[in-house]
Parts: structure tokens; sequence; C-alpha cells
């Protein structure tokens, strides 16, 4: 189908990729400042020296609470759900699933030798959020996407995750048994949800759950950055930089609570930990300004400039409301067509990953063929949800001018196919 969309149609920047991000514009020129750091040692004070920009960076950027520490490492933030497994998880984990990346984070969490996995699910577009015996939590109203967050979709409850684990060995590791251990013996230790589902663009609210020592560990992959939030909620809040922070994968970086980082020291020895999942190491490492072992410079550099222009542009609040300027285009747009329509019910609406059903007389697949020949990119569904879909991400770097083309462009298509 060969449709050519006229050029004062387009977008400035036509990449709107849910998973690698568009750069700030301008940056790839300077690559953040990195020329000069290249092929220079990570234990090196000048390298050290961004590492520590980066940590400062974020604790102002998160706001992060007396005690909290910015800790990095190597490989993404899918790393970390294996690392949460060895170093967070005494016994008992409870994860929330309502997308692919939860379910992969839950699965993670229930092949561990040492941990009995439960999961509360919900059906893909909706939220499930975890459940530890308080009634009332999880169902005040607490702000989460578009509009606020409301009654959970949940259509699990804490059933053990053998679904998740059947096929999946179980190696018996060093040091998985007898684990020194003082909360309760049936008490669920470790609370694991996503504050944003990349795969269907739904976003749930940030809370704590459990009492005690129970931790809660949150997977903000595709939301830090662009979402406000408040990490004293959390224990860990995770994520890797190519989404909304505009960088690249293979890196990790997460604000930890006092309390996480105890856990961490106390797991570690106790348990064999590879010491690429060491999350203590990974502390120890970070105090130090450096990672476990050799990061890209290029990616760090990028990372600390686009912290710096975060920073100077208003910080959270500012990237959050970049994000829901974006997104309320698109869904506000998607309500008025007649051939799209918001996937995701409005309490859970993301501001960051729009996703919108097309029509099943307009094939997507033919629609999003034709925006990539005209320069327009990466507005695929998530590859298993297998909806008749678009998938848009609206991270701040993307400009809400940008967003507004991209509506008349698909309009355009969609009139001609």
């Amino acid at each position: 189908m060969n449709i050519e969309i006229p050029s004062e149609l387009l977008p400035r920047e036509g990449r709107f990729g849910s998973g690698p991000s568009r750069p700030r514009i301008g940056l790839p020129a300077s690559l953040g400042g990195a020329e000069g750091l290249v092929g220079t040692s990570h234990r090196q004070a000048p390298v050290k020296a961004l590492v520590r920009r980066i940590r400062e960076g974020l604790a102002e950027f998160f706001d992060a609470p007396a005690g909290y520490e910015v800790i990095l490492g190597n490989g993404g933030a899918s790393l970390v759900w294996d690392a949460i497994a060895f170093t967070g998880v005494r016994r008992r984990a409870q994860a929330a699933v309502f997308g692919e990346f939860t379910r992969k984070a839950a699965a993670a969490a229930a092949r561990a030798p040492w941990t009995d996995c439960s999961t509360v699910e919900a059906a893909a577009g909706e939220v499930a959020l975890c459940d530890d015996g308080a009634a009332d939590r999880g169902r005040d109203g607490a702000e989460a996407g578009a509009t606020g967050g409301a009654e959970a979709g949940a259509t699990g409850g804490g059933a053990a995750a053998e679904g998740l684990a059947a096929g999946l060995s179980r190696p018996s590791l060093p040091g998985a048994d007898g684990l020194a251990d003082t909360a309760e013996p049936e008490a669920v230790d470790a609370y694991m949800y996503a504050h944003n589902e990349t795969s269907t663009g739904a976003i749930s609210p940030v809370r704590r759950f459990g009492r005690g020592q129970a931790l809660t560990f949150v997977d903000a992959t595709s939301s830090a950055g662009g979402v406000a939030v408040d990490v004293g909620e959390t224990d860990l809040y995770y994520f890797s930089p190519q989404k909304c922070f505009g960088a690249e994968g293979g890196l990790w970086l997460a604000l930890a609570s006092p309390a996480a980082l105890a856990r961490f020291e106390k797991l570690a020895g106790e348990r064999y930990v590879p010491d690429i999942l060491n999350l203590h190491l990974a502390a120890a490492n970070s105090r130090a300004d450096q990672t476990l072992n050799t990061p890209s410079i290029v990616n760090l550099a990028i990372l600390a400039s686009q912290i710096d222009w975060m920073l100077e542009s208003g910080g959270l609040a500012a990237m959050d409301a970049r994000c829901r300027r974006s997104s309320g285009i698109l869904y506000e747009w998607a309500e008025r067509s007649d051939f799209a329509a918001p996937f995701v019910s409005p309490q859970w609406r993301s501001p960051v990953v729009v996703t919108i059903d097309i029509d099943e007389a307009i094939p997507a697949d033919a629609l999003r063929r034709v925006l990539r020949a005209n320069g327009i990119l990466d507005v695929d569904p998530y590859r298993s949800l297998g909806r008749n879909q678009l998938r848009v991400a609206t991270f701040p770097n993307v400009e809400a001018d940008d967003v507004e083309a991209l509506t008349a462009c698909v309009d355009y298509v969609a009139e001609r196919m």
C-alpha cells in the first residue's frame, strides 16, 4: 500500500517507541559529553565523578528520603528480577501480574528454590494490586494514571505460582536451606509489582504493602522519570534508563531503602549469590561511585546529561506534566475517533505508554507499515498481546507537537485505507 503523507503533517521526530526511546533532540551529536571519557577506566576519577553526578542527580530528582541510596549496575532491569530473588526475598514473595513484564518478573521469583511466590492477577489492560490482607488497602482511590486509581481489577489472590514455574527446573543451590529468618514463617516478606506495565499501557498506584519486615519492590522501567512518585512508599524503586531517561539499555538503577540495603547484606551473607546478582555488592560499588564491572561510558554520559536537563527543566513534576500533556492528546483523539479507542480503562491509563485499539476494518499492521514508510516508527503493540493496536510512548523527550502530528498522520492514512 503506497500512501505518501504530506510533509506538512509529519512530526519533526518520528520515533515513538516504548522500547528504546528517542534521545533528546540534539543529544546524539554531542554524546552527552562523553568524548573526553571514552577509553578511560571506570575506576578512574573522571568516570567516578560521572557516576557520582548521576547518583546525586537522581537523589535530587526523586527527592530521595533520608537513608535511601541510589545504586546501579550493568544489565537491564530484567536482571534485577533475578537479583531480587537472590538477595531480596527471604522465603515468601507475592507478585502482582497484569501484563507480560509483570508475569516475567513473577516467574523469576518462582524459579528460585528457596522462594514460595504467589500471584495476584488481572487481565491485560487492568491492574492487579498486591493483597496484604488489609481490606481497604488498594481501594482508596490513590492517584495512578491519567485520572487516578480506583478498584483493582485483580482476578487472583495468593494462589501458589505453579503456573509461572511450570516446566522450570528449580536447582538446589548452596545456602538455600537454613536461612536465619525472624519473620513469621507464613508471612509474605517481599511484595513485587510494576509501576507501569509497558506491554499494555496500564499504570499502578505506588504504595507500600505488608507490615513489619515486609519489603516492597517496584519495577519502574517505563515510568521512572516520567511519572510523579513517592519513592518512600517503596523499598526498591528500580529501572533501566532507555525509556523516560532517553539513554540506552544495559544499565539498571535503583533507589534503595535502609531496610532493603540491610536485607541485601544479610541474605548475601547467608546464600550463594552470583556477583552480578548481588545487590549488596552493587550497593557497595555504588558507594564508591563505580559499577561492579565495566559499564558503557557513553551511556553514563548520555544519562547524566539527560538528568541535568530534567532537573533544569523543573524536575520530576515538570516531566510528569510533559508526559500527561502528550498522552492526553492521544487519549482525547482516540475517544473522538470513529476508528480508534483507548485500550485501557480511564483509571489505569498510563501517561507514558499509550495503547490505542484500532477498528478491525483497518488492519493495524498495514497502518503501521505505511507510517513506517513515511518515517513514523515503532508504534507497534507488544508482540504477544495480539491486538489490532497502536502503542505510543509519550516519554519526556517526546514533544507534544509531534504527538499532535502523529494523530493527524494516522487520520490521513486511515481515511485512505
